[in-house]
């Protein structure tokens, strides 16, 4: 196998786009990914999601009926 026949693999990380404040207070982060996905993350109820939508309405939705409270973030002891 030579250089000329690798197939270089360009996928990155997913990237922050925005957040929404929960109704608990929580933050909700959104992420687009590497394939134009979105994806949220909950810092209150600790749900993860994932869209094939483009918009931000699966967030927004969550981020409205989420009471729970941010969880404490525990440091190793």
């Amino acid at each position: 196998m030579t250089a000329d026949t690798v197939t270089p693999i360009t996928a990155h990380a997913p990237v922050a786009v925005d957040s929404f404040l929960t109704a608990g207070e929580a933050v909700l982060y959104v992420y687009e990914d590497s394939d134009g996905s979105l994806s949220s993350d909950c810092t209150g109820c600790g749900e993860y999601a994932w869209t094939l939508d483009v918009d931000f309405g699966f967030a927004r939705a969550h981020a409205e009926s989420c009471l729970r409270r941010p969880r404490p973030f525990h440091l190793a002891a």
